[in-house]
């Protein structure tokens, strides 16, 4: 039996994912060592100089890109943009809207609109049923 409890450690990849920022953008001291649970729980509630200045200014991953951006990730790949994005960039592209970026904002608002009309349809059908909703286990049954 052991005395102490190791820290649960991530990759560098899997931190920088769940930090929001571009991994080949961080400091060679994040990218080089796995980081732990609490270090990860640590620069999200107090983040260091660098990772405030890689969020407000980038480069941004293709997520955070795609978002800022109104798009779906395949739509920026449509798009031709495959590398990582400053907020400057993004900022430009936004203000010059080429016609890929109209066309695909306008795509995700109709999948958007779409996926929606289904739930909805999809509640309506369930409500109008007359099964019992599921549960995750059977109702209690009461003993005599």
């Amino acid at each position: 039996m052991k005395a102490s409890k190791s820290a649960q450690t991530m990759k560098p990849a899997t931190a920088a994912k769940k930090l929001g920022v571009y991994l080949e953008a961080t400091p060679e001291e994040f990218r080089a060592a796995p980081i732990s649970r609490d270090q990860l729980a640590q620069w999200r509630d107090n983040p260091p100089a660098w990772l405030q200045t890689l969020r407000a200014d980038g480069p941004h991953p293709r997520p955070v890109v795609a978002a800022k951006l109104g798009v779906s990730i395949a739509g920026l790949a449509r798009g031709g943009v495959t590398q990582a994005l400053t907020t400057a960039e993004i900022e430009a592209l936004l203000a010059e809207q080429p016609e890929w970026l109209r066309r695909e904002r306008e795509s995700l608002i109709e999948v958007r609109r779409e996926e929606k009309r289904v739930r909805e349809q999809r509640a309506a059908a369930r409500a109008e049923s007359n099964r019992e909703p599921r549960t995750a286990r059977p109702p209690h049954q009461p003993t005599d």
